[in-house]
């Protein structure tokens, strides 16, 4: 029994009954045949709070409510589900405000206010009635038309983050804008500007995590959304790239994204949008002609920190995604892939080898067809063969610089510093076996009798 089901139970002979309706996602994607969600909406024209309590006092709930008076909410935890209650309402905004004005409403009237008429289908929580308050949703939903309820520039004047979730819907869901839909995006897309960060980063990661996520991309970048949120990526429209490449730098990013996409990780969607964020600003044309972006990828890291900091992603992610692009030139064209640059990679990017390598791979199948490329099957064989033997700490060296000052005679400074660097060197070429004291220790005896 889901939470909707608990639900419907427990107010049966109560005044709720045949008025409580489930609305939006969970009725939308139960009549698409899509996966259930584990969160639920629920509109009625009863209170909201009054009914949390009930669900709360009557043990359905595993949690007080959590209420939100001004706009007629509350939150309730059913087994594994969020379950929001709204009471239904009208609202009304002003023009540099994204909060409304909340007051009472009708079904048709509540209906009015959502983003998209195929979230207005309401499902009977007692009966299982599908109602269309606005009897175009259900057309809508079955024509796969992605529409408003209203003028689309009132929609999206009122909540201009529905911009964005036009757009993901419309490649989430296989939808085609209804006329003039995106038109309005474009006339309205100004308002965005109101809309905090972290609302637009949730939407953009939702995006993002879907295997359309280039397609999104493209609509935002060509609807003049993703210039407000990354200007950064603007810079690349229509910068040639030359002998390599088929496409300017926009284009081959979504080339990449739409590549990387299809592993499903967040932080490798994200690094392959930003691994060539800074080509036009490092370009350059060699005496020959040849076309150059030297130090893009440390300039890209840079980038990639500020921007996803501006979006509020978490610290951890951003450096995640930040290292990835700064490594994303490593692996090259390199024609063989030795067991030193196996431990070398592993020591540098531990846990990140495997993000790096399928970027990698996504930014090289994007590339003209002919120029040499790296031995992805090779290179990952040959990590396997590293992690085998060492983890990324043991690639470095055995001995503390403690250690070394005691063994050598050494006062702190330079020379300590010099002969860690040589270890962790001789740790690389496989003269020293990794987390072996005892042999580093014969080596660095060995090479100091030498120096």
């Amino acid at each position: 029994m889901n939470a909707l089901e608990r639900i419907a139970e427990a107010t049966r002979g109560t005044k709720w009954e045949g008025r409580l309706f489930a609305v939006g996602g969970c009725v939308r994607d139960s009549l698409m045949g899509l996966p259930e969600s584990s969160d639920f909406d629920i509109v009625s024209e009863e209170s909201s709070q009054e009914l949390a309590l009930f669900l709360h006092t009557a043990g359905v709930s595993s949690i007080s409510p959590v209420t939100y008076p001004r706009f007629g909410t509350a939150l309730v935890h059913i087994g594994e589900a969020n379950v929001e209650i709204v009471t239904a309402r009208r609202e009304s905004y002003t023009p540099d405000s994204r909060k409304p004005e909340i007051a009472p409403a009708t079904l048709l009237d509540d209906a009015k206010r959502r983003d998209f008429t195929i979230n207005t289908l309401l499902r009977n929580l007692h009966t299982g009635e599908v109602l269309d308050p606005l009897g175009t949703g259900l057309q809508d939903l079955q024509g796969r038309v992605l529409r408003t309820p209203l003028d689309p520039e009132a929609t999206f004047s009122d909540d201009p983050l529905r911009m964005l979730r036009a757009v993901r819907f419309r490649w989430r869901l296989d939808l085609a804008p209804a006329e003039g839909l995106y038109d309005a995006i474009r006339r309205r897309r100004e308002r965005l500007r109101i809309v905090s960060a972290e609302r637009i980063r949730n939407e953009l990661v939702l995006m993002l995590e879907h295997a359309t996520a280039a397609d999104a991309l493209a609509d935002l970048m060509d609807l003049g959304l993703l210039e407000l949120i990354l200007p950064e990526l603007k810079e690349g429209v229509g910068v040639d790239q030359g002998d390599y490449h088929t496409k300017p730098v926009w284009e081959h990013t979504l080339d990449v994204v739409r590549n990387a996409a299809e592993y499903g990780e967040l932080r490798i969607t994200l690094a392959a949008l930003f691994h060539d964020v800074a080509k036009p600003r490092t370009k350059s044309v060699d005496d020959e002609g040849r076309i150059r972006f030297f130090g893009h990828e440390r300039l890209g890291a840079e980038m990639t920190r500020e921007a996803m900091s501006r979006l509020r992603f978490s610290r951890d992610l951003t450096e995640q995604v930040a290292t990835l692009v700064r490594n994303h030139m490593r692996l090259g064209s390199m024609p063989v892939f030795t067991p030193t640059a196996a431990r070398r990679l592993v020591r540098d990017l531990g846990e990140l080898v495997d993000p790096l390598i399928k970027l990698c791979r996504a930014d090289a199948e994007a590339i003209r067809a002919g120029p040499p490329r790296a031995d992805f099957d090779a290179i990952e064989r040959r990590v396997a063969e590293v992690r085998a033997t060492a983890t990324p700490k043991q690639l470095s060296s055995p001995l503390t610089g403690s250690e070394v000052m005691a063994l050598l005679r050494l006062q702190e400074g330079p020379e300590v510093g010099k002969w860690l660097r040589r270890l962790d060197d001789a740790v690389l070429e496989g003269e020293v076996p990794p987390n072996d004291k005892e042999a580093a220790r014969e080596w660095l005896l060995r090479e100091t009798r030498r120096a």
